[in-house]
């Protein structure tokens, strides 16, 4: 039986996805065979498993880390929200169905037995598990029947580190504060004390650590630096800075749809050196740019509506009349077409919606998702893409008689417009691959822009979060924590 530990956090995005994946590479270093988990994630980017299913983007990465292949054991429990108060339930890897927030609360007990079952299989073939909580165990609207934090870690009685992100401020009261708000079991429960993106003088901080190592009886296990320019997939939410390039040489903006998906397909874009990435959020005016790409989404036919609110058929029309390109991935591709149809109530109410009308092509949501991992060429190039799928849209059209890329399953993949300046594709990922990323900004206008491998970028991120675990956390503590000792193989 494995060795288990839970990072929780005392608010949402405190570091808790980044711990857990420094930990996963620190122990893989180590030799010790782990993996990741997370019981419940709610999160609208998600990568398709080795064993065909769906889970949350963040554990695909933490599978990286661990040097495996990510499996729908690894996030049995994901919720997409497609609305303010409900959200498509994903249990082991696959849909089954749509939850208001009242009615998944009751469905809660279900769940965890599909959380327990996962657990059982992962402790029984892995030397450790790193488990990721979700958003705070102190949110007491929550505690009852909770399978996410607290309620988990006490089921499989499990010992809590707790991360706290001292670059928000307030640090120590959220410490505090969270420990208030436990039962004094789940305080037991808790062993330590993680702090989270320091930068600073630590000896001026050093008198906050022992009075709250004093105060609560409980070590801190280390104060993790701020880790500046790491490459990884957000959770969910979009990124908080704007970064300007004055050097780029092609400009791109990408509206921030209101049930945006899978924007970590941006993240190459973003991290090019050549491009400038803006995201445009309600109120705004599209600005002058070279490329218009319009992402995925959970609810295809609200962002439409949410689009023509915000005057977008209009500026993609000009835009594409002086000569700009326009690139539509998964739900903005399906966009791209004439209608979108959702006969079966998938994503709201059953009904049609006109599409943008670039495309000759109408789409029609399934109830059967379709979940692959994909490899192929674009199509006008011997560029190699991968990635993956994940849709309820099937498309048909002549449109698609021209496809953006030609796959190793024998299938086509999306449309490229008889002019060359609009592009559809299904593939999550289109650009990680180096030689797709050149080939598409080529296309764009950007004909000798550098190799960006993105696989390349996670790994040195990993490996800078792996560092920080070394040389920041008390690694003596964490090995006796996760219940093994210090490795003979350690290095």
């Amino acid at each position: 039986m494995s060795g288990v530990l839970m990072v929780q956090g005392c608010t949402s995005d405190a570091g808790k996805s980044a711990l857990v994946t420094g930990l996963c590479r620190w122990l893989r270093r180590r030799g010790v065979r782990v993996a990741p988990f997370k019981p419940q994630n709610m999160a609208l980017n998600s990568a398709v498993t080795v064993d065909g299913g769906e889970i949350g983007r963040a554990q695909a990465v933490q599978a990286q880390a661990a040097g495996v292949d990510p499996h729908t054991d690894f996030n049995p429990v994901l919720l997409k929200p497609n609305s303010d108060i409900g959200a498509q339930v994903i249990v082991h890897g696959h849909a089954i169905g749509n939850m208001d927030a009242r009615h998944y609360h009751d469905y809660k007990r279900v769940a965890m037995d599909a959380v327990l079952a996962s657990h059982a299989r992962l402790v029984a073939q892995y030397d450790a598990v790193i488990v990721e909580g979700a958003g705070s165990p102190a949110e007491i609207n929550l505690r009852e029947h909770d399978i996410a934090n607290m309620g988990y870690a006490e089921a499989v009685d499990c010992p809590v580190v707790l991360i706290a992100d001292i670059d928000r401020g307030g640090v120590f009261a959220h410490m505090v504060g969270t420990l208030a708000l436990l039962s004094e079991s789940e305080r037991k429960r808790v062993v330590g004390f993680v702090i989270n993106r320091f930068r600073g003088d630590m000896a001026l901080l050093q008198p906050g650590l022992d009075w709250l190592e004093r105060e609560t009886g409980k070590p801190v296990l280390g104060v993790l630096p701020y880790l500046h320019g790491l490459q990884l997939e957000a959770e969910d939410a979009l990124p908080r800075q704007r970064e300007h390039k004055p050097q780029a040489r092609l400009r791109v903006i990408v509206p921030a749809l209101p049930r945006i998906s899978n924007h970590t397909d941006l993240d190459a874009l973003r991290a090019h050196p050549d491009v400038e990435l803006t995201l445009v959020g309600p109120g705004e005016l599209p600005t002058a740019c070279d490329l218009i790409v319009l992402p995925g989404s959970k609810s295809t036919r609200a962002d439409l509506a949410w689009l023509r609110g915000q005057g977008w058929p209009q500026a993609i029309a000009r835009h594409l009349r002086y000569g700009g390109k326009v690139i539509g991935v998964c739900g903005g591709f399906q966009m791209l077409g004439r209608v979108v149809h959702d006969p079966h109530g998938l994503e709201g109410e059953p009904g049609s919606s006109e599409g943008l009308g670039w495309f000759d092509m109408e789409t029609v949501l399934e109830p059967q998702k379709q979940l692959r991992r994909t490899h192929g060429r674009l199509s006008w190039t011997d560029a190699l893409v991968s990635g993956y799928e994940i849709h309820c849209g099937i498309s048909h059209g002549d449109a698609l008689a021209c496809p953006s890329s030609l796959l190793d399953d024998g299938r086509n993949d999306g449309a490229l417009s008889a002019d060359g300046q609009i592009l559809g594709s299904y593939l999550h990922g289109l650009f990680d691959q180096p030689q797709a990323l050149t080939a598409l900004l080529a296309w764009a206008g950007v004909r000798d822009a550098a190799a960006v491998d993105m696989h390349a970028l996670r790994e040195e991120s990993i490996d800078r979060l792996a560092d920080a675990v070394e040389n920041h956390l008390d690694n003596a503590a964490l090995l006796r924590l996760i219940g093994m000792g210090e490795p003979s193989c350690a290095h």
